[in-house]
């Protein structure tokens, strides 16, 4: 026991030095700097608001440069696997990062907020390409064994660019300008679309060979389904809420079942939202955790303001814990072999779920320990389980969906992401939450919104045993 303990001590640093020696190195760097750009950027915007509304006015139109962003985003995303079966991932990598920076610019130079919002489109759709087609270049890039590594190096970024995003942008309106901060991710987005086009030597040439024609009208289903979700998230009564995420979700399931039965140009893989299915069981967890988890980062802060009397700049950083459990899990984690993919992801996510129950009592009873303690839980379970669930997904997928599979892991994500910030808004409003409700009418939202997020959670858990225990080639 002791020896095949240090047997895999040892091949974890070989493991290390491995994908950071000369001929990984620049395909880590491709993927890291690809997720950068796409993390950082969504969140620079955050603290540049206010400076951008002083500078160009367009006050209403505010939400919709986080929802614009979003849409562009999964959009992009959800195309990327059936672009990198015909080209491969370099080629539209370099087009995905001259369109970051061509959004970039438009937002640099906008003299008003429509001109803005339209650079934020181009934004989400080149930094929503870059991550979904960093997630495919890591499989195609890298062997089984080195994969969980690269997955821990993206979390290791994502993680960093949830401190370094909003610092950058108030270091550039505090020191400069907002349309510097715009101009400062363009440029990093055209040097690395130079360095991939003449600079970058990796191997990277598509497999198969598929349909040249994007499938429009299912792309404009799901175009549409974003739309409806991301409106639900900032209307402004509960009924058009419910009405535009009703609308969304159907748009969502249309396109879903239209792709499951198309061809070669398919988007996602056969049965992506089918529990039934190895792969799908896989995705249906990642959506439906993602959706389950989206309390704390929706309504943590205002909460916690709100009954604890939490300062911004604490609540912000128990907030913030989620990630940097995730990104130390990650790290920690990333060289457990193959054979333990299935019962490192099970306690992973059972974690998550854990966290979750918890924090229906923690949120609206305290203490903050306890708050954040939930926070750390999530976090950590999380990066168990993300940092093997696409190299276990890979094995069960068919081979001619593994690309497609890449794509839709990081675009479902995000999907969740925005599906659980409509949800909660429907739970707060439900349960009557308001900016100037007491403690106890804001505990009763706590309670409303975390416990009405188990049954999600509770879905997610369902498809992770589903997922955990199917067999490869079955």
């Amino acid at each position: 026991m002791a020896t095949d303990r240090a047997a895999e001590a040892a091949e974890g640093t070989a493991g290390w030095r491995e994908i950071l020696a000369a001929r990984h190195l620049a395909p880590l760097i491709l993927v890291c700097v690809g997720v950068w750009l796409h993390a950082a950027d969504a969140l620079l915007i955050t603290t540049m608001m206010p400076a951008i509304i002083e500078g160009i006015g367009g006050a209403k139109l505010v939400a919709w440069n986080f929802a614009l962003y979003e849409i562009g985003s999964i959009t992009a995303g959800a195309a990327s696997g059936l672009v990198a079966l015909r080209w491969g991932p370099r080629l539209p990598m370099a087009v995905a990062a001259v369109l970051f920076a061509s959004g970039c610019l438009v937002s640099a130079a906008a003299p008003s907020m429509p001109v803005l919002l339209a650079g934020r489109v181009a934004q989400g759709l080149g930094g929503g390409g870059l991550v979904s087609l960093s997630f495919v270049a890591v499989g195609r890039l890298f062997p089984g064994p080195l994969m969980p590594r690269a997955m821990a190096a993206m979390s290791l970024v994502w993680g960093a660019s949830a401190f370094l995003g909003p610092l950058a942008g108030g270091i550039f309106v505090t020191y400069a300008t907002w349309r510097a901060g715009f101009l400062f991710f363009g440029l990093q987005a055209a040097a690395l679309s130079l360095w991939i086009g003449f600079g970058l030597r990796i191997a990277a040439a598509p497999d198969t060979v598929a349909p040249a024609r994007l499938p429009v009208t299912r792309l404009a289903l799901l175009a549409a389904a974003i739309l409806g979700v991301a409106y639900a998230g900032i209307a402004a009564t509960p009924a058009l809420m419910a009405l535009s995420l009703g609308a969304g979700l159907a748009a969502l399931a249309l396109f879903a079942r239209r792709d499951a039965r198309s061809g070669a140009d398919r988007l996602w893989p056969r049965g992506a939202l089918d529990p039934r299915t190895p792969v799908g069981a896989g995705l249906v967890m990642v959506l439906a955790m993602n959706v389950g988890t989206m309390g704390l980062a929706t309504y943590g802060p205002l909460l916690l303001d709100l009954i604890h009397g939490t300062p911004a700049l604490v609540a912000g950083y128990v907030v913030a814990a989620v990630s940097i459990a995730w990104t130390v899990s990650a790290v920690l984690v990333a060289g457990a072999p193959a054979r333990r993919d299935p019962a490192t992801i099970g306690v992973g996510m059972t974690l998550v779920a854990v966290s979750i129950a918890l924090t229906v009592y923690a949120v609206p009873n305290g203490p903050l320990g306890l708050i954040a303690f939930c926070a750390v839980l999530e976090g950590f379970g999380y990066g168990m389980a993300w940092t093997f669930i696409m190299r276990r997904a890979s094995a069960l997928a068919a081979p001619e969906d593994v690309d497609r599979l890449s794509a839709a892991l990081p675009t479902i994500a995000r999907l969740g992401y925005a599906l659980g910030a409509a949800a909660m808004g429907i739970l707060a409003n439900r349960a009557g939450f308001g900016a100037g409700s007491t403690p106890t009418e804001a505990a009763h939202v706590a309670r409303v919104i975390f416990a009405g997020s188990l049954p999600i959670v509770g879905i997610g858990v369902f498809a992770m045993v589903r997922f955990v225990t199917a067999r490869e080639g079955g």
